[in-house]
């Protein structure tokens, strides 16, 4: 190895460290929520976004929060009401009559971390206009089309347990969502911690993020992510449990209940999660653990099941396990 391939590799191995003291950093302000973590980031590192569900008072938004103290970038937090308008998302065109022309003036979805509370209580418009931020890049506004930063990521939450007012995200706008997790509540010892850590920070002892990683070192980290190995039983691996989900003859069970199956966008988004599992876990190359692992995330929201499946009580999670049995890797 010569001097600029060592300078390379010590270049790399620092930058996992940083990811490495993010996670325990963020770990350390989420008690029980080393799942969510470890979502955000892979979110992060692959330039996706990331859809947390949960019930109320589970630290979705402080999760988001700490992540934002971590990071060198602009952060912002929109609270979805249903008067919401698309102009308060992207930001609107204004007369400056002492200039003589119109200025237009970004909304909150120009920065580079974008907290999207209660994502389903916003209204169809809204919902539409932030699906072109999140698939483009992107805000259209009149004749113009302005770019958003560079690194760019949102993560929206909702609660699935109040249904008054809301306005259920439709299939299109799901699918643009890499990850959907699924936040539960946690038990007795975690809820002890929980109650320590909050005494703690009342008292003024917070647990400060220990760096803030630069946009450049997240574009650093995303190139290595990009370059992590997939092997070509894995991509088959990959390929195969898709497929499952429109081959009736794998598990018939499971494709009698679906009435939409995962398109190639499912393919590819475990894949690169899969990619960005493997790369926080200090691997070069990806295995089928990472790819078990965010299945579930990845492709339940994906999935649009049968009105009799759903009237039966089944979910799309629940179709995602019996997949994995049936399809192993090789």
């Amino acid at each position: 190895m010569n001097v600029q391939e060592r300078s390379v590799a010590a270049s790399s191995e620092g930058l996992r460290k940083k990811f490495g003291a993010l996670r325990e950093g963020l770990e350390a302000g989420l008690i029980g929520a080393s799942g969510l973590v470890e979502r955000l980031l892979i979110g992060l590192l692959t330039g996706g976004h990331v859809l947390v569900e949960g019930a109320p008072g589970l630290a979705k938004t402080r999760a988001v929060k700490r992540l934002s103290a971590g990071l060198d970038a602009s952060f912002a937090r929109i609270q979805c009401t249903p008067d919401l308008m698309p102009a308060d998302l992207t930001g609107t065109t204004v007369w400056r009559p002492d200039q003589g022309r119109f200025e237009f003036l970004s909304g909150p979805i120009f920065h580079s971390l974008v907290l999207v509370d209660e994502i389903n209580r916003a209204p169809p418009k809204v919902q539409s206009a932030l699906l072109e931020a999140m698939a483009e890049r992107q805000v259209t506004a009149g004749s113009n089309t302005y770019p958003l930063p560079d690194p760019f990521m949102v993560v929206a939450t909702q609660n699935p347990i109040e249904h008054e007012g809301t306005f259920p995200l439709p299939e299109a706008q799901l699918d643009r969502f890499l990850l959907h997790v699924v936040v539960g509540l946690p038990d007795m010892e975690s809820e002890r911690k929980i109650l320590d850590l909050v005494e703690r920070e009342t008292s003024g002892d917070s647990e400060a993020m220990p760096l803030r990683l630069s946009g450049e070192e997240v574009r650093a980290a995303r190139r290595e992510v990009a370059g992590v190995h997939l092997a070509p039983a894995l991509k088959d691996y990959i390929v195969r449990i898709v497929a499952a989900t429109r081959d009736a003859n794998t598990v018939p069970d499971v494709r009698r209940a679906i009435e939409y199956p995962v398109s190639p966008r499912g393919t590819l988004s475990l894949a690169a999660a899969a990619k960005a599992r493997a790369y926080l876990h200090g691997r070069d190359h990806a295995i089928p653990d990472d790819v078990a692992d965010l299945a579930a995330d990845t492709l339940a929201h994906r999935l649009v099941l049968t009105w009799r499946a759903a009237a039966d009580g089944r979910t799309a999670r629940d179709l995602v396990g019996p997949l994995l049995d049936a399809v192993r890797p090789v």
